[in-house]
């Protein structure tokens, strides 16, 4: 049996083309090993069927950025476990090329209450990680939150005008009915728990928080614990 080599290797003596070009191939999710995918340029190989896909394109690999709806009780810090093959979104029309290093690595980013349902950020990407980190204050959010209680006609403007909470000032913001017990809320540099504080300072309770966009991103019709990907261009 010959000795193993590099499946780059393997891929250049196939193909006849330079170590960067098949090192791009494989991490692009274009080579199988007897059938099977492998995204390792260094997997090694001896006698096993090397493949490329005929439609191969020779493009860099980009970091992913995925779109998750974390469910009701998952910590945002622990949700990236969530992201795996069978909870990709079947319907992901964003025309980015599922591969195995999409889920590896993935930072979360953007809090959400630990109760709460909705968009969460899962990135490779340093260029989101930045965007979504150092221009968090910038950012609007948008929420659905279910509320029981007696709402009176000032209720919408005391929950907008809430100045403190934890000692922090808050600035106003803009807040609606949906329809006789959602509450619509569009805000910026929204704090843990300050979308349940703002709803008691206006005598409501909340039954339920789901985060619907980020910036311009919207969760869509993306399921409860699934997760579909930032279209390549798209910007939050």
């Amino acid at each position: 049996m010959p000795d193993p080599i590099r499946l780059a290797k393997r891929v250049t003596e196939l193909t006849g083309c330079s170590r960067t070009e098949a090192e791009q191939y494989i991490e692009g999710g274009w080579v199988t090993v007897d059938g099977e995918t492998v995204e390792a340029p260094q997997h090694p190989v001896t006698g096993e069927r090397v493949e490329i896909d005929p439609t191969a394109r020779l493009t860099a690999t980009e970091p992913a950025t995925l779109l998750l709806h974390k469910p009701e009780g998952v910590a945002w810090q622990d949700a990236a476990p969530l992201a795996v093959p069978a909870t990709h979104m079947v319907d992901d029309d964003s025309g980015v090329r599922p591969l195995k290093r999409h889920l590896q690595r993935l930072t979360a980013l953007v809090p959400l209450d630990t109760e709460a349902s909705g968009l969460l950020v899962l990135s490779q990407d340093g260029r989101v990680w930045r965007r979504l980190t150092e221009d968090y204050a910038q950012i609007e959010q948008e929420f659905v939150v279910e509320i029981r209680g007696t709402a009176d006609p000032y209720t919408l403007s005391r929950i907008g005008h809430v100045t403190t909470y934890q000692g922090r000032g808050l600035a106003p913001c803009k807040v609606s009915w949906q329809n006789e017990v959602r509450l619509r809320f569009a805000i910026k540099d929204v704090q843990p728990g300050e979308l349940r504080h703002r709803c008691r300072e206006g005598g409501l309770d909340v039954v339920s928080i789901r985060r619907l966009r980020i910036g311009r991103i919207a969760l869509a019709k993306v399921p409860v614990g699934q997760w579909r990907y930032l279209p390549a261009g798209a910007r939050f």
